[in-house]
């Protein structure tokens, strides 16, 4: 199994004490995002980007199945520089909160541009931002649509977007629907089913996501939200067991359920060229 939502804060640096306590969840490895730029400075301190980076590269050098995600804020005026240097430096993907901006934003788009154009992944932030400032609402899946515009994107939206999960499902058919009724317009998206959901909500979102008829066997990827510095093995077994109930009540195949454990994330980073056939969704399915 692969953890797709791992954070890097300050604190502990053991890569080898990471390690194991990801062993110890029966993890082999996962997607590491970097310390936050400095618009995130309560999360962790300020540093500069090639600080950041270097010390992404450093953790996802500890073992084979670390996937380095970069951590930019688009509104930088070196943000297309940071990610002309991540993606030499050999990082997989990018990770993007929008806190003061909306993704189809006029100064953030041709930055995701670049990303697409690299095929790099990105990794959003969606759902309620606990961050002490009215940003939330840059974070509805509603918001997200305007990236049909970006060609030959590949992006997830993290956390279930609880409290919008309904909302969150729509939009998947709406990227869906687009993708396999225009070929051509290669645009994908991911659900990151990572903990923002409390676990009086989970249940249902899970199900009206499993349930609701679309193809999202293959898009649905687990994530702990747990940070490489004090990884929480305890939080991450918890929630496995917890999902893994609620994928046998819905009689997901043992296939549906090592995807969403290990293969979409591979594919969502680019090891896996994996190529999957799809129906058309129609309105109202």
């Amino acid at each position: 199994m692969l953890d797709g939502h791992i954070h890097i804060l300050d604190g502990c640096q053991d890569r080898e004490k990471f390690l194991d306590k990801l062993y110890q969840a029966e993890m082999q490895g996962g997607l590491l995002i970097s310390r936050p730029p400095a618009s995130f400075a309560t999360i962790a301190p300020a540093a500069p980007a090639a600080e950041r980076l270097e010390n992404l590269l450093y953790w996802c050098e500890a073992g084979p199945d670390l996937y380095p995600f970069y951590w930019i804020d688009p509104l930088e005026e070196d943000a297309l520089t940071q990610v002309e240097m991540a993606s030499q430096s050999g990082v997989m993907g990018f990770k993007v909160i929008c806190d003061r901006y909306y993704a189809g934003d006029t100064r953030v788009l041709p930055i995701f541009q670049a990303i697409a154009a690299l095929d790099r992944p990105i990794l959003f932030h969606s759902g309620i931002l606990w961050d002490g400032k009215p940003s939330s609402q840059y974070n509805r899946p509603l918001a997200f649509e305007s990236l049909l515009q970006v060609q030959g994107l590949c992006f997830a939206l993290a956390h279930v977007a609880w409290p919008w999960c309904d909302e969150l499902i729509a939009m998947y058919g709406k990227f869906l629907n687009a993708q396999v009724g225009n070929p051509e317009l290669m645009v994908e998206m991911f659900i990151d089913l990572t903990p923002g959901t409390p676990p009086i909500y989970r249940r249902q979102a899970l199900v009206n996501l499993f349930s609701v008829g679309y193809d999202v066997q293959h898009n649905a990827i687990f994530g702990s939200d747990c940070n490489a510095n004090e990884y929480n093995t305890a939080w991450t077994q918890q929630w496995i067991e917890h999902d893994h109930a609620i994928f046998k009540e819905l009689d997901l195949s043992e296939d549906v359920i090592a995807n969403i454990y290990t293969e979409n994330l591979k594919r969502f980073v680019g090891i896996s060229t994996r190529k999957i056939e799809r129906e058309l969704p129609k309105p109202g399915e």
